[in-house]
């Protein structure tokens, strides 16, 4: 089993289309499929279904993708690992949600950019439910997103620091005037939410299920910012972190609700898998970071003004 017939394959799982797959591996595409028949020959088993023009994963094709990943992100790390005095460099790849990457790390950005020129970021949108997949099999090198601690105990986490999680409402809305907001108050409301798995949704989901609270209507959405334009039209009741809104806040376009429930507050954690190998781009980006995100100075005007619309 060679290296160069497991990036055919992921590719070529990825792509699910010889022609593309040669075009990305700078092959032909004779090339690809003798390279998948003696991969499969030296498995025993089909990857894939060519069934005419269509090209599917197999059972098994799909069981081996998550090793096949595994073993080339291992190659990639011990290339890594023999120049890890050299200065920061290669692709790094960031599981971040939406209102991370938009509110709090462009700061980051930034400088990282500036101090780690040879560093290829590349962030991709992060599902709580499969990160701790992701993370294993190399598809990500790190995380850093809005999470519960992870049971998991391959997955290591930094805690950076808390984000506050309100649920809004047009100033309009009949909620709006409520001097406390509870769960019961929820049932029959139209409740625009992030992607199950989000972790402060889960939070007020657990919380409404334990009364048996059942909403009118919920609409799931997988951009804050289209949450956010919603909730300024009226259409409902969001979840958001205070961040996401600040603005909004302060110009009294949207009303914190005050929650009389547990807090759906959450905090922001860095993960990664425990046998990962820390490379010197990793180790750079992880404690500008943790520098940047664990400064609550810049954050205190908001926290003010947010802690006093709410009650």
């Amino acid at each position: 089993m060679e290296v160069r017939q497991l990036e055919i394959f992921r590719t070529l799982a990825q792509e699910l289309n010889f022609t593309r797959t040669a075009e990305r591996v700078h092959t032909v595409q004779s090339n690809v499929t003798a390279q998948i028949k003696a991969l499969e020959e030296e498995l025993g088993v089909p990857l894939f279904d060519r069934l005419g023009r269509r090209v599917t994963l197999t059972d098994a094709g799909r069981n081996f993708l998550p090793f096949a990943e595994q073993a080339l992100a291992a190659m990639q790390q011990g290339q890594r690992s023999v120049q890890s005095g050299a200065e920061p460099s290669g692709p790094l790849r960031v599981g971040v949600p939406e209102s991370m990457l938009a509110y709090r790390l462009p700061q980051v950005l930034r400088i990282f950019h500036r101090r780690f020129p040879h560093v290829e970021l590349i962030f991709r949108p992060q599902f709580d439910e499969v990160l701790p997949v992701m993370l294993e099999s190399g598809r990500l090198d790190m995380a850093v997103c809005m999470i519960e601690a992870s049971p998991n105990p391959a997955i290591k986490s930094i805690p950076l620091r808390t984000e506050r999680i309100f649920l809004l409402a047009h100033p309009s809305h009949p909620l709006a005037a409520r001097r406390t907001v509870k769960a019961s108050d929820l049932a029959g409301q139209t409740l625009l939410l992030t992607e199950g798995g989000c972790g402060y949704r889960l939070r007020l989901d657990r919380q409404m299920a334990m009364q048996n609270i059942r909403p009118g209507h919920v609409t799931e959405f997988s951009s804050v910012e289209a949450i956010k334009q919603c909730v300024l039209a009226g259409m409902g009741l969001g979840l958001l972190p205070a961040i996401v809104v600040a603005r909004e806040l302060r110009q009294h376009q949207l009303k914190p609700l005050h929650w009389a429930g547990t807090t759906l507050d959450i905090d922001t954690h860095i993960l990664w898998h425990k046998d990962k190998w820390i490379s010197p781009a990793m180790a750079a980006f992880m404690e500008l970071v943790q520098e940047k995100l664990e400064e609550n100075e810049s954050d205190e005007p908001l926290l003010a003004l947010t802690g006093s619309l709410a009650r």
